[in-house]
């Protein structure tokens, strides 16, 4: 196993002039304009004083400067601190002194919201739109920003060639980035994660999912989390792809003109998205009843089957040579649509704390329902009497998995069992081949049709502060929408009508409150009252299984 940035460096080197990071329909850079943006972001990092292991934020929606952003701290050997754009102002600012960063990466609008709040050790602040200086404690990093071009010309008299870079890292212990996998600023958890636990993700995506200069790769997923900043920008942009991102929601109009003009030669997706082209596109034709009695005869079956792969391929852009879904499992009818036509499809198996993939098996050999074997570097075992046929916890150990929550001991020690393995939170059980299979999980996390994790119990800390509020339950009702379940507080009196109007009214109101303490992607459709209190465990916690 390499570091990371040993494939980046050469990447660079090899790719000089061909497109690497670009925003789609607009601002892009080559490898070698890359290279030149790292060095003058280094120039900025040392003026205000980076060393190796100061922490610095990555706070923004997914752009190329993210990904520039991105390597010129992990080059630098600073800790990168990538926080979802979709966080609030005041999560974000919370997280970014919980990590103790030195410098934040964000933009101009959220930064006037931030700057404000005084977040203690932080020096400077840097426009992720024009590499800027948007704010600094003293002139020392504006004095470096203003003698930039002198500062590069003494460093590099010839200009920034391909000779000129060196990237390459061979220390693959020490801490590459906190991940923090929710906006909570009570008790966040930071996963801190190793070049090491980085790096073998980004070996292994190398040497199973090969990729060449000229391939092209669309960026959908939140670069903030490990899925997307793992298999959507580094792995592929180490290889010589070009990154296209598409910066838009991903609706399915949207992202049909993407793959159509980007042409990417993997697509990596969360399961609404494939479901919703198979139940509109696909799903449809095979039911007509004249289909099915063609596709009862096998010679027929296997060219209609070929011809809807065909044009259905041609959709996604003409050049996919993989689709792989990630985050839950796809609905059985899509999948078993998906297995009819032979569409190249699997699904895989993470988690931020292991950098973030356990399970991944090539689309030729996926068995059906499961999410893979563990990837190299990685063991999986059930903790259960027989890991075959009796459900228990998914356990993992090996290079991938996390160190532990930054600042967060209590937590660490929770994650991982006695003889250290760490505990998934998921239940499932693994095959005579290796294949794991997901039978349900522990955590009660919902995973949104943009890829993002929502955590219910944020949701609920805050809307059980608000008027005529006992408790609350967040579900998801079909895919995507939220729904909050609300047993009312009535102080001891009998729900009248009147009462019940009262307490309606109240949740009218909450339900604006509370969306607007909550980022657009995990904002509440609506709230219901319920009759009575939840039903409770003997401990006196919510039976959620029986509301979801």
């Amino acid at each position: 196993m390499k570091h990371f940035l040993y494939y980046f460096d050469q990447a660079v080197r090899k790719n000089w002039n061909s497109p690497a990071l670009c925003n789609f329909h607009g601002e892009s850079f080559s490898f070698g304009q890359t290279a030149v943006e790292i060095e003058r972001l280094h120039v900025l990092m040392e003026g205000a004083g980076v060393v190796p292991g100061d922490k610095i934020a990555i706070y923004a929606k997914n752009s190329a400067r993210w990904a520039v952003s991105f390597f010129a701290i992990t080059t630098a050997d600073a800790v990168a601190v990538p926080i979802l754009g979709d966080f609030t102002v005041d999560s974000a600012a919370g997280l970014t002194a919980h990590a103790e960063c030195k410098l934040i990466f964000t933009e101009s609008a959220s930064w006037e919201q931030m700057q404000k709040m005084n977040i203690e050790g932080l020096v400077a602040a840097i426009n992720i739109d024009n590499f800027e200086i948007l704010w600094a404690a003293d002139d020392k990093t504006v004095k470096a920003a203003e003698n930039m071009d002198e500062t590069l010309a003494a460093k590099y008299p010839n200009g920034i060639t391909p000779d000129s870079i060196n990237y390459a890292k061979t220390e693959m212990d020490s801490l590459l980035m906190i991940d923090y996998t929710s906006g909570s600023t009570g008790s966040p958890k930071g996963v801190m994660l190793t070049a090491r636990n980085f790096s073998s993700n980004i070996d292994f995506g190398i040497h199973r999912l090969p990729a060449y200069p000229g391939d092209r790769m669309l960026s959908m997923l939140p670069l903030a989390h490990l899925y997307g900043m793992a298999f959507e920008l580094t792995y592929p942009l180490c290889q010589g792809c070009a990154i296209y991102f598409l910066g838009k929601t991903p609706t399915p109009s949207v992202l049909l003109q993407a793959f159509a003009e980007v042409k990417p030669y993997l697509i990596i997706t969360v399961p609404l998205v494939m479901e919703k082209i198979f139940r509109n596109k696909v799903i449809p034709v095979i039911e007509k009843p004249a289909m099915k009695v063609a596709l009862a005869i096998p010679g027929v079956r296997q060219l209609i089957c070929g011809k809807i792969r065909k044009t259905l391929l041609a959709a996604l852009g003409g050049e996919v040579r993989s689709v792989i879904v990630g985050g839950a499992a796809l609905a059985g009818q899509v999948e078993s649509a998906m297995r009819m036509i032979k569409f190249p499809y699997t699904v895989d198996y993470g988690m931020t704390e292991c950098a973030p993939l356990i399970g991944y098996e090539d689309w030729q050999h996926f068995a059906k329902r499961s999410c893979g074997k563990p990837v190299s570097g990685m063991e999986v075992r059930i903790a259960s009497e027989n890991e075959r046929e009796i459900v228990g916890e998914i356990q993992v150990k090996g290079d991938n998995v996390t160190i532990g929550y930054f600042k967060n001991p209590e937590a660490t020690a929770a994650a991982f069992t006695n003889d250290g393995w760490f505990r998934t939170g998921d239940l499932g059980v693994k095959d005579s081949k290796g294949n794991i299979f997901i039978r349900g999980r522990s955590k009660a996390m919902i995973l949104s049709a943009n890829g993002q994790n929502i955590y219910p119990e944020e949701i609920e800390d805050k809307l059980n502060n608000l008027p005529m509020v006992s408790e609350s339950l967040v579900v998801e009702r079909g895919k995507g929408k939220l729904v909050a379940l609300v047993a009312a507080d009535t102080a001891g009196k009998t729900m009248t009508p009147e009462l019940k109007a009262e307490a309606e009214k109240a949740m009218a109101e909450n339900l604006v409150a509370l969306n607007g303490m909550l980022p657009g992607y995990s904002k509440v459709a609506a709230i219901e009252l319920i009759e009575g209190e939840f039903e409770k465990t003997p401990k006196r916690s919510i039976k959620r299984f029986l509301y979801s």
